[in-house]
């Protein structure tokens, strides 16, 4: 695994593999009472442009179990929301700190903190990527029906980072992967150049009809993600035919599971009765941010990098 977790394109099928298996023995030692304190005397500051519930929540508490703390450092907590360069911010944490966790909008600001840091740098979300929060998903998909090769996975919405990393992911474990994404949605360039060279496995389509059809996994997200808000209403009228609702359940594979990265619109991408019904593997993704990070955590920050 390499010193950096930026994008899902950074790991091997090898990686994610270890990535999991540690998450699952994490998981099941923290319901039986058994401690990982991995991470004795480390720091971990946390850097957030974009504000979160779970990234935040699942962070710090996570660095708590594994032995070591967590920072929260706001925009306004640093000097480079007031014109720091990154490179400088950069090498002052790498002095103090073991690794550094950030949530912003330019990937390039993730690559360009990773490329002047002298420690482990871990993208906690970009307006391009979303790594943690696909793994968890990942480790969802494997808990719940107990295999990621040969998995088909739907994805009904926004070309966003979701829809970026979760397909880089999927197509690296070796599930098959189609997405229903209306016209000028699409997912990032580099990413469908990625996915394209994985043959029929992928799938861009525009009726999210076609692209559930016998699908194992249906995955969605906010029509308008953070930073979008002024695009609300054409976003909504975009996306009006790409709802995850009963008709396109109806079409996939009778086991289905459905996942959604959190918050949930109900009425907008998911219908308050499809979200209802597929509750349990929800916030079993949403309590697997936890695990999966703790894991990522515990293989960069105890490694001598």
């Amino acid at each position: 695994m390499k010193k950096d977790l930026l994008r899902m394109h950074d790991l091997t099928k090898e990686d994610v593999a270890g990535i999991l298996d540690l998450a699952d023995q994490m998981k099941y030692d923290l319901r039986h009472g058994r401690a990982h304190r991995h991470l004795e005397g480390k720091t971990l500051g946390m850097i957030f442009e974009k504000a979160s519930t779970r990234t935040r929540v699942s962070f710090e508490t996570g660095m708590y179990q594994l032995g070591g703390q967590a920072l929260f450092l706001s925009a306004n907590d640093l000097q480079i929301g007031r014109g720091e360069p990154v490179e400088d911010t950069a090498r002052v944490l790498s002095r103090y700190l073991d690794g550094i966790m950030i949530r912003t909008f330019a990937q390039r600001e993730v690559e360009d903190l990773a490329r002047h840091a002298s420690i482990p740098v871990i993208n906690g979300l970009t307006d391009l990527a979303h790594p943690c929060q696909v793994l968890a998903d990942l480790m969802t998909v494997r808990e719940r029906l107990s295999a990621l090769s040969g998995v088909a996975l739907c994805y009904i919405g926004d070309g966003n980072n979701m829809c970026n990393s979760l397909t880089v992911g999927a197509l690296t474990v070796g599930m098959s992967v189609s997405l229903a994404v209306p016209a000028g949605y699409d997912p990032a360039p580099e990413v469908l150049t990625f996915a394209r060279t994985f043959g029929d496995r992928f799938r861009l389509l525009r009726d999210p009809r076609e692209a559930a059809r016998g699908a194992d996994v249906v995955a969605t997200d906010v029509w308008a993600s953070m930073g979008q808000e002024a695009e609300a209403a054409a976003r909504r009228q975009a996306f009006a035919g790409f709802q995850v609702n009963d008709d396109v359940m109806a079409l996939c594979a009778p086991h289905a599971i459905v996942l959604h990265c959190l918050p949930a619109h109900r009425g907008e991408e998911i219908t308050a009765a499809v979200f209802e019904a597929h509750a349990d593997s929800i916030f079993d993704e949403a309590e697997n941010r936890l695990h999966a990070q703790k894991a990522v955590l515990s293989l960069l920050l105890s490694a001598k990098n």
